[in-house]
Formats: C-alpha cells, sequence, structure tokens
C-alpha cells in the first residue's frame, strides 16, 4: 500500500469531525474545492469511497469510520514527535482558568494541539462559571491565561467572538408560559443566570431557579429532562435544544474574551496564539 500523506489525514479528520465541506474548509483556512482534492486523492490511496457527499453535507462509509480512529491516533502521534523536537524549548507551567461550556466543548482540541504541540509544558486548568472570580484570580497571581464569556461592549481583555444568550427547552417537553417559569442554571455568581433573572423581572415574569449545577452538563441535561428552561450562547445550541424567542424576553449580547497577566512564560503566549489564531473564535469568522 502506498503511504498515507499527513496532510491528507488531517484533512479528512476534520471533515469527519465536521460533516460538512464548507466548515471543514473554514477551519483548515483552505478552498473547499482544495478539501475535495485531498479527499479524492486520498480515496484513490484507500481505494474505498471514504464518505458520501450529499445536498446536506457529508456521511461516513464504513471505510471512513474505520480510518477516522486510526488517522486521529496517528495525527496525535504525529504531533507529539514533531512537538517534542521543535518545541522542547518550551516548558513551564500554564494555569488556564475557563466556563466548564469552553472546556467541555470548543477549547476541547485547542488544548490537546498545546499539549501535542508543547509536551514540556504542564497544563493546569482550572473552571469555574464566574468571570469575575476567574479574573480576580488572574489578577492575584494565581492565573496566567483566563478566557470567560463578558457582557458585550464592557472593557478589558481581548474580545474574540460576539453571541447572543437564548432561552432553551427540551425539544420534548412543552412548557407553561401561564405559571412560574423554572430555570436551570449555574449557582449564583454565573453571568448567565443574572441576566436571565434581570430580564424575567423587568418582564414581570414569575420565575423560580428549579435546577443548580456546577457544570454545563449538568444544566443541559436537566433542561432536556423538562426540569427547567436553560441560558446558554446561541453557537453552542445542540440539535435536540429548542430555542425559546417569542414566549420570553430577550437577552443580553456576550462577547467571548480573553485575559493574559503580565510577565507570562512563552508556553503561555503559545497557548494565546492558539486560542487567538482559531477560526473558532476569530471575530471577521463569527460575526
Amino acid at each position: 500500500m502506498k503511504d498515507l500523506p499527513i496532510n491528507l489525514l488531517r484533512t479528512f479528520v476534520v471533515v469527519a469531525d465536521t460533516l460538512n465541506l464548507t466548515e471543514a474548509a473554514r477551519r483548515l483556512h483552505k478552498a473547499p474545492s482544495t478539501v475535495s482534492m485531498q479527499l479524492n486523492r486520498l480515496e484513490d490511496l484507500i481505494a474505498n469511497p471514504l464518505m458520501r457527499r450529499g445536498q446536506h453535507g457529508v456521511s461516513l462509509t464504513a471505510a471512513g469510520l474505520q480510518l477516522k480512529a486510526h488517522a486521529q491516533q496517528l495525527l496525535n502521534l504525529h504531533d507529539q514527535i514533531v512537538g517534542s523536537f521543535q518545541n522542547i524549548e518550551i516548558n513551564g507551567k500554564v494555569r488556564l482558568g475557563t466556563h466548564d461550556q469552553y472546556a467541555s466543548r470548543t477549547l476541547a482540541p485547542l488544548l490537546q494541539e498545546f499539549i501535542l504541540s508543547y509536551p514540556e509544558a504542564e497544563l493546569e486548568v482550572y473552571c469555574d462559571h464566574r468571570p469575575e472570580y476567574l479574573i480576580d484570580m488572574l489578577n492575584n497571581g494565581k492565573l496566567d491565561i483566563a478566557l470567560v464569556e463578558m457582557l458585550a461592549d464592557s472593557e478589558g481583555g481581548t474580545r474574540l467572538r460576539r453571541d447572543e444568550l437564548v432561552w432553551v427547552s427540551g425539544r420534548d417537553h412543552v412548557i407553561n408560559y401561564e405559571q412560574t417559569l423554572p430555570l436551570a442554571t449555574f449557582d449564583e455568581g454565573c453571568c448567565h443566570r443574572w441576566y436571565a433573572c434581570q430580564a424575567l423581572d423587568k418582564a414581570n415574569i414569575p420565575y423560580r431557579v428549579s435546577f443548580i449545577s456546577q457544570s454545563r452538563t449538568g444544566v443541559l441535561a436537566a433542561v432536556r429532562a423538562g426540569i427547567g428552561v436553560g441560558i446558554i450562547p446561541t453557537h453552542s445550541v445542540e440539535d435536540d435544544l429548542l430555542v425559546i424567542r417569542e414566549e420570553l424576553p430577550p437577552l443580553p449580547e456576550t462577547e467571548v474574551t480573553l485575559f493574559i497577566a503580565a510577565n507570562v512564560n512563552e508556553a503561555t503566549r503559545r497557548l494565546e496564539a492558539i486560542i487567538e489564531e482559531n477560526p473558532l473564535f476569530r471575530i471577521e469568522e463569527n460575526q
């Protein structure tokens, strides 16, 4: 069998993750035609179709599913080997503070990229739902970098992406808006909870907090179970959630914001660059 080029496998994995050629091309900074050409070349080398292309995206064939698992392992090992030689001088501790909704979703592949690229760095991640608390930790020397969600147009930090908070419920549950509205939220100190309560008070809509969790997974599990209505950014709405717009008051816009301490080490600067340069966080890609 012929060798499989790393660049083709990397393109394939991104397409396999997104199941959308346009989105994959955006993440890879390539033209869609280039992505298609690379997939065709990889299929020729494998001698098997890897994807079925349709009007609404792509789906993996049995061969594609098999290759995806192997390709990701190979890419991880490749990046770890390259990183161990190219970035061996980049070391030291990196203390990142962030919201659980970023650590468990958007940040996960970026943190993996950082660990593989800079194996000598020591990454520590601290999750908390209170942005001001994380910023205080950074100012007090307990964190090196913080990725938090701030009210749009507030001051401080580097703004990466503007988003809108929305009310969500489980698709299989009907909310009775004539009764006291149940809320599934993080604990006190969460800006989502504060914005939601302020909007409901202003609209004279009675509510109660029916479920409290320290994690995004817990809050959304309660929403899916019909225990309460949740408040999340638009970009994190999943297919089994229903956005509520007409029945409840609008919520404010927010911005994903990156704070970094003074006099940080080079490893922290490299993580800052990975976050800022990623298409998921670039302002021009998300407005």
